[in-house]
């Protein structure tokens, strides 16, 4: 199992990130309330992680804090909930927001979530709750609503890239081709990095 991983980021492109540790570069997938709370590439970043072992893969999932990759394997053992599922449900929402949703029974906004139907919002919500019944806020480490550093005065070409960047982004995460490219268009503004065209993105799809 390989539960930590410090090294150099090497590649940002959502929601994978390619680190460098001991000359080896580890491909990870985060959730995307955990990506916007990277370094900048060419720095060190640690980040906490659950190995999955398939028989057509193997996939490491990254997380800033003990708790977040807590939360996530608890979710995994939900019924029906997959790695990819639960990388999009805590790519569409925060952490603390995915508990308040469960403690005060919103399956409503569950539904919102790539993958996530009717059934599958209201079995989430009756499984978790006695699961995460100790589980609060203070866990978690304070979300934060700052634009990416990385934001830039771009050309066309380059606000092209960073939209292409987000719809592939948000198709990673189980969202249609239509809803991404219509969500990344209605927030997309000049100069905007792919980053913070998701995280609006995700923001306004809930």
């Amino acid at each position: 199992m390989i539960g930590r991983i410090r090294g150099l980021l090497v590649e940002k492109q959502p929601p994978e990130v390619l680190v460098e540790a001991a000359g080896i570069g580890y491909e990870i997938n985060l959730p995307m309330s955990c990506f916007y709370a990277l370094p900048e590439c060419g720095e060190q970043v640690t980040l906490y992680t659950h190995f999955v072992v398939r028989e057509d893969a193997q996939l490491l999932f990254g997380f800033n804090t003990k708790n977040e990759r807590a939360l996530f394997r608890e979710l995994l053992k939900a019924n029906g909930v997959g790695p990819k599922l639960g990388l999009g449900i805590l790519s569409g929402m925060s952490a603390e927001q995915f508990i308040h949703c469960v403690h005060h029974g919103d399956a409503s906004t569950l539904v919102k979530l790539p993958g996530v139907g009717k059934k599958t919002a209201e079995r989430l919500v009756l499984e978790m709750k006695d699961r995460l019944k100790d589980w609060g806020p203070d866990l978690f480490t304070p979300h934060t609503d700052a634009a990416p550093i990385d934001a830039r005065n771009g050309d066309t070409l380059v606000a092209s890239h960073a939209q292409d960047d987000a719809v592939a982004a948000l198709e990673a995460l189980g969202y249609k081709n239509a809803q991404a490219v219509k969500s990344v268009k209605a927030v997309a503004k000049p100069g905007m990095a792919s980053e913070e065209m998701i995280k609006q993105a995700l923001k306004a799809m809930l």
